[in-house]
């Protein structure tokens, strides 16, 4: 199958990965809205593992969700690289996201009847091209799954099965990818190897990664650590450890 042709979401030039500009979105009506984000504005650089924390209903997952496309904001600007979101209609969003952003949630999202390859290879499929030769060979054993290539998914662990998300998500090459609570269902060891593949993605490939989590010691794999409280960020530390974001997101409950 040839290639389907791109629109404007094509590259990105831009040194930062994305960008929000003022962003604000409501979900509601009148008197019964919840702002979920109230003017937030961030510039994420390329190349960079960010991490996204606070409290339930802080924010997170609508700025995820926002930052990725998933969702339009109410007010505000969100750009990819040099590509504004915002101005995109709804099919060149959906290119937008299968070209340029990956995705990694909690829930690993693979479709049972299909091998570990064909999960893997299937954001290809669904764009019509063909993947380089040996991608998937590649990904797989960058993961750790090169001798699992024909299980399914019901054949592996929790843990792999995140691995394959990330395979499938690492395969085309994003910009960005974009996680969601991706260790929440995971033990400690499995976490532990989901994260550092994160983590390689962005110091070994220079991708950028936008994750959303609750924990601490996940947090601390990332550069930046970007806290949320009321639809809005309230500190952002450089690259620290667990300790030091425990205690900040103690002290912010405090303060409620």
């Amino acid at each position: 199958m040839p290639e389907p042709a791109r629109g404007p979401a094509t590259t990105a030039i831009s040194e930062d990965a994305c960008r929000l500009d003022a962003v604000s979105r409501r979900f509601g009506r009148d008197g019964a809205h919840v702002t979920a984000l109230d003017r937030v504005s961030l510039r994420l650089k390329r190349g960079t593992f960010a991490a996204v924390m606070g409290p339930s209903g802080s924010g997170k997952s609508t700025l995820l969700h926002c930052a990725a496309g998933l969702d339009r904001p109410d007010a505000g600007e969100v750009y990819l690289g040099d590509t504004r979101l915002t101005n995109l209609s709804e099919s060149e969003s959906a290119r937008l996201r299968r070209n340029r952003i990956g995705f990694v949630f909690q829930s690993f999202n693979l479709l049972p009847t299909l091998t570990v390859r064909q999960n893997v290879a299937l954001p290809f499929r669904l764009a019509g091209i063909r993947p380089a030769r040996g991608r998937i060979d590649e990904v797989l054993d960058r993961v750790g799954l090169a001798g699992r290539a024909r299980h399914r998914p019901g054949e592996l662990s929790g843990g792999q099965q995140q691995r394959v998300a990330i395979a499938r998500a690492l395969a085309p090459q994003p910009d960005v990818i974009f996680a969601d609570e991706p260790t929440g269902a995971l033990d400690l060891r499995a976490a532990g190897e989901i994260l550092r593949l994160l983590r390689h993605a962005v110091d070994g490939s220079g991708q950028s990664v936008v994750m959303v989590t609750h924990d601490p010691s996940a947090a601390s794999y990332a550069d930046r650590v970007l806290i949320l409280a009321d639809g809005r960020i309230v500190d952002d530390l450089e690259r620290t450890d667990a300790a030091r974001i425990s205690a900040r997101l103690a002290r912010l409950e405090t303060d409620r």
